[in-house]
């Protein structure tokens, strides 16, 4: 069976299982009262006209759309007075049953109510007087509202008491005058606001473009970025110029960053945009490369070891790799017999690659001629190693197998 046309549709189920969760059954004159009626259920979308200013009286504005029809709008929803005689466009929120007059709001306004003009999916002002658990308390026209702590912000807030005394901008997502029940939402707000901020962006976006951003998400590949309506993501190997292991190391969400654009791609829904972080900050490799010479030795910091060898810092955001056969003049089958990560040691360049950005090192021609370190013992077997000999006795060859 269809629904009467003056049925309300029901709140989205994500939302009214937050605010089942936050108060239950509860009425807002009391958040600790016993269990109230049936709650009520939103009203679908309303419809809107473009009408014709024809009279302001007190904080009334009175507007016609046709010779029969006619509605008021507070003359809060208006940044500034409206003249009389101009043209906008209002949202019908309900007809008053005595005189058939339209009540009206303004798409975007944000007004300050009054308790008898509010209706379901209006945007008002509400005061924040305080949180619990579940959300926050809210006043409106001295009447209680509560709103979720999912419908906060457009990411988690861990701490709801810095809205504390704060005026807010919010949806009306449920209203029961009779149960003293209203559901606030600013979630809602700034999804709108956003989705306005990424059209009037998509239309402007280019690349090399700079962006004072959020992080609004830490993935093991690199972060997503908002940089105005839009996320971008900034690729782990697009962070620094140094090697990251973790891009938490670096940043966490909620964290302001500065970032370029890369590249943009309008093919993708919704659009993917490639954002850059070290790009903003001299290339460390140009800045050094007039004091790094092929031949020369430095002092570098092992970050991290291969199976073909070990990395090591020789300048901020510079590694070169000492290859296997460079660690020692003996043979060496494990880099770790040799060196370990974090230890400071001597190193000789043997090549820089500008291009490639790639810098050839090698320890055991820093360290002289074979002579100085031929007898000079590997490193410590590592622990089976070490418990095989004292079994079998040093002087045994330990080789691959055990059988």
């Amino acid at each position: 069976m269809s629904a009467a046309p003056n049925e309300q549709s029901p709140l989205d189920p994500s939302l009214e299982a937050e605010i089942e969760a936050a108060l239950g059954q509860m009425s807002l004159g009391d958040v600790d009262s016993g269990p109230a009626t049936q709650p009520s259920q939103t009203r679908g979308g309303r419809p809107q006209r473009e009408g014709t200013v024809r009279q302001i009286r007190g904080d009334d504005v009175y507007v016609e759309f046709d010779p029969r029809t006619s509605g008021v709008c507070s003359i809060t929803a208006f940044d500034n007075p409206p003249a009389l005689g101009s043209r906008h466009t209002f949202t019908i929120e309900r007809r008053e049953v005595d005189d058939g007059m339209l009540i009206l709001s303004r798409k975007g306004a944000i007004s300050k109510a009054k308790w008898n003009d509010i209706a379901e999916g209006q945007v008002i002002e509400a005061m924040c007087t305080g949180s619990n658990k579940g959300g926050l308390e809210m006043d409106v026209s001295g009447h209680k509202a509560f709103m979720p702590a999912g419908q906060v912000d457009l990411r988690h807030v861990a701490d709801l008491s810095d809205f504390h005394g704060k005026k807010l901008p919010c949806q009306v997502m449920e209203l029961d005058r009779q149960r003293e029940r209203m559901i606030l939402s600013r979630k809602s707000v700034l999804h709108e606001q956003r989705k306005e901020q990424a059209q009037q962006l998509l239309g402007t976006l280019e690349k090399g473009q700079t962006f004072d951003g959020v992080v609004t998400s830490v993935q093991q590949y690199g972060v997503f970025i908002d940089i105005g309506g839009l996320d971008g993501l900034v690729h782990v190997s697009d962070m620094s110029w140094d090697r990251v292991k973790s891009p938490g190391d670096l940043v966490k969400e909620g964290d302001a960053v500065r970032v370029q654009v890369l590249k943009v791609d309008m093919g993708a829904d919704p659009p993917r945009i490639g954002l850059g972080m070290k790009q903003l900050v001299t290339d460390p490799f140009s800045a050094a490369s007039s004091t790094l010479s092929e031949g020369a030795v430095v002092t570098g910091t092992v970050t991290r070891l291969a199976a073909f060898g070990a990395f090591v810092k020789i300048a901020d955001g510079i590694e070169g790799l000492v290859h296997i056969s460079e660690l020692a003049h003996k043979r060496v089958s494990r880099p770790n017999q040799v060196v370990r990560e974090g230890e400071v040691v001597e190193v000789k360049i043997l090549s820089i690659d500008a291009d490639k950005q790639r810098v050839s090192l090698s320890i055991k021609q820093a360290s002289g001629d074979a002579g100085d370190d031929a007898s000079a013992p590997l490193r410590k077997d590592d622990p089976t190693v070490a418990k095989l000999r004292a079994k079998f006795g040093s002087g045994v060859d330990l080789k691959g197998g055990l059988g």
